[in-house]
Formats: structure tokens, sequence, C-alpha cells
């Protein structure tokens, strides 16, 4: 007797979940500016910072499943980054969503040290994937 045949799952192509992640990433980087400066009482909880710090190194890290190469396994980070100055220093209706704190600095240092960390991880392991 034969065994039965199992259906294959669905397929994702690359370019979606890789499109999805730079989505994220941009998500990520606006609701890191709306909830890094809330306090809680008169002490100030940089949630933002927390989540951002968390959360864009994972998705430089799917990314990377994805796809290895530099621009790609990135491209998260960039987008991340990219929503961090757009709506940060030119928010909607022309308010600055970034203000000069060090909540604000603290979102901006750790979110790109952050994904800078797990993308020359990325690169490292690739590299030594690679024999060389």
């Amino acid at each position: 007797m034969s065994e039965p045949v199992k259906p294959e799952p669905p397929t994702t192509s690359d370019g979606a979940v890789l499109g999805l992640l730079v989505l994220d990433g941009v998500l990520l980087g606006a609701l890191g500016l709306v909830l890094t400066p809330l306090y809680a009482g008169g002490v100030p909880v940089p949630v933002g910072v927390v989540l951002s710090v968390l959360i864009v190194p994972w998705l430089v890290f799917r990314a990377a499943e994805v796809d290895p190469r530099p621009s790609r396994a990135g491209a998260p980070l960039l987008a991340w980054v990219v929503a961090v100055a757009v709506l940060g220093l030119t928010g909607p209706g022309g308010d600055v969503m970034l203000p000069a704190t060090w909540q604000s600095l603290l979102l901006v240092i750790g979110g790109i040290g952050a994904g800078l960390w797990a993308l020359r991880s990325v690169l490292n392991s690739e590299h030594g994937r690679n024999g060389g």
C-alpha cells in the first residue's frame, strides 16, 4: 500500500513576504513615535523604544530568512528609519513627533543600533556559511 499524498502547504512569494516585513518596519516606526513620549504619572515610560529595540532585529532576521543579501535583509530597518525620520520631523499637519528629548534620542539610537546589530549578525553568519 502506498502512503496517502499530503497536500503541499500554500506558498507565498518571497517578494510578498519581504514587502510585508518592510510594511511592518514602517508601521513599527510610526507606532514607536506615538508610544515613546508616554508618561505613567510623572514618570516617562518610553514604550516605543522598547518595542523598536525588540522588534526591529526580529524583522531583519525574518527578512534574512527570505533573502540574505544585505539590501534585502536590511530593508525593514531602512523602512523603520525612513518612517521615523519622515513622520518624526515632518509629521501630519506640520507637527513634530520627534521632539528633542532623551526619549526621542533613545528611540533613534536604540532602533538603529538594534537593527544594525541584527544585520551584522546576519552578514557574519552568511559569511561563515559561504566558507570565507
